[in-house]
């Protein structure tokens, strides 16, 4: 079946051939990743509560709070940095109790690795955190914290797809015609990209570099996911999920623009204001909210192209080896 220019006729390999759809679905376990991910993402938005409202050093101490264990007045920066902490312990138990489920019951070796990898990012996002607080918010630790979360939210979403139903990297793929970069390597730069411009975001809202480098990010980043969508609309026309992964890329990166410049006009408006004032504590925070969907949708759109697209074909060098040897 042709699928536009790029694409010629489906391959099954014999291991696709043999194998049966959905033998590693669970779908109470499916269900419980997928609430841990969410999860995750109201963590990232406690988070960034926090240092839209400046209340990172609300309390002053860790682990304890105010040098109890005891439940604090959940009034003022406290409300929103005691707050982030019991969310955060919260999701740390959740995952370490789907990091055993999945050792117990998924079949497949690469994604019991996986969720051990999460509990291990969990962890040390903890412990970055803490840091972050006795050491006054260095802005290299709480950036470092920032992107762990982001890193953390990624692995949840991958978890989160592949346990579903249809789930299969050993389905007939399509065969892309030789071209440069490949869909597969585009994807990854394009992920990457947003990867890294997260981290420059994360450096601006801690006060450790002005706004141009993460600016300009922002146009280097539209620029490859717009390149990606060209291409998947211009040659995958036919694939739906690819289609739709594209389009919700897309889609949440113009609302994180949007989101971005008016930020950054509240920002300027408010810079002599005594305290983070509401319209730009709102916008921040879902500047930061939208920026985690945006990675996480890249980074599903990637595993739907390495699971749907095969790899580029290296004919024309082996040829021209060929040749040469034959000379």
């Amino acid at each position: 079946m042709q699928a536009g220019k790029d694409a010629s006729v489906r391959a099954v390999s014999p291991a696709g051939a043999q194998a049966v759809a959905g033998t590693h679905y669970n779908p109470w376990l499916h269900g419980y990743v997928v609430f841990v991910a969410i999860a995750t993402f109201l963590l990232i938005i406690a988070g960034a509560l926090v240092t839209s409202n400046d209340a990172g050093l609300s309390v002053p101490d860790w682990p304890t709070s105010f040098g109890t264990f005891r439940m604090p007045r959940m009034v003022g920066g406290v409300l929103y940095e005691h707050g982030h902490r019991m969310i955060a312990a919260t999701v740390g138990l959740l995952t370490v109790i789907m990091a055993l489920w999945m050792w117990l019951r998924e079949p497949r070796r690469w994604a019991k690795r996986l969720a051990g990898a999460a509990v291990l990012t969990v962890i040390a996002q903890g412990v970055l955190g803490g840091i972050t607080v006795l050491f006054y918010l260095p802005v290299a630790v709480s950036t470092g914290h920032a992107t762990l979360a982001q890193t953390f939210f990624c692995i949840m979403a991958t978890l989160a797809i592949t346990t579903r139903r249809d789930w299969r990297w050993d389905e007939a793929k399509i065969q892309e015609q030789p071209v440069t970069p490949s869909l597969r390597l585009l994807a990854v730069f394009t992920t990457s990209a947003i990867y890294a411009q997260l981290i420059l975001g994360a450096i601006y809202r801690h006060n450790g570099m002005g706004v141009l480098p993460h600016a300009l990010g922002a146009i280097v980043t539209a620029g490859l996911a717009l390149w990606l969508g060209v291409r998947l609309f211009s040659h995958f026309v036919r694939e739906h999920a690819l289609r739709r992964s594209a389009m919700a890329l897309l889609g949440l990166l113009a609302m994180q623009i949007f989101l971005g410049i008016s930020a950054l006009i509240l920002r300027m408006e408010y810079r002599d204001a005594p305290q983070p004032m509401p319209p730009l504590i709102y916008t921040s925070t879902a500047h930061v909210a939208v920026g985690a969907l945006v990675l996480v949708s890249s980074v599903v759109l990637t595993l739907q192209v390495f699971r749907r697209v095969a790899a580029s074909p290296k004919a024309a060098p082996e040829i021209g080896a060929q040749q040469k040897a034959t000379v």
